[in-house]
């Protein structure tokens, strides 16, 4: 059973940082590539970041690319997006998920909840 929940989001300056948090509280989170997306209000969701199951290896969004960090801790369960540079068109719900084949965005199969983030100009 997988049961994602995303933390970490807020109000921010541009220019600003988050890191948000997501926590698998299945058991096998270990065996799984995860991913991060963001739905801004009025669009469709798009991927964000990627990472291999043990951490390995990790591919971005061009619009992201270089100012986040998508990383992982097996051990706790947990998956981290360190977003930097913040800028106000990153402003959106953030979910994380479960992806079947990492390089597949597309192939995502369990979804948290979201959390928000604003960033202000």
């Amino acid at each position: 059973q997988v049961q994602l929940v995303e933390s970490g989001g807020g109000l921010v300056q541009a220019g600003g940082s988050l890191r948000l948090t997501c926590r698998n509280s299945g058991r096998t989170f270990s065996s799984y590539a995860m991913g991060w997306f963001r739905q801004a209000p009025g669009k469709e969701r798009e991927f964000v970041a990627a990472i291999r199951w043990n951490g390995g290896s990790t591919y971005y969004a061009d619009s992201v690319k270089g100012r986040f960090t998508i990383s992982r801790d097996n051990a706790k369960n947990t998956v981290y997006l360190q977003m930097n540079s913040l800028k106000p068109e990153d402003t959106a719900v953030y979910y994380c998920a479960v992806l079947r084949y990492y390089s597949d965005p597309g192939s995502s199969d369990y979804w948290g909840q979201g959390t928000q983030v604003t960033v202000s100009s």
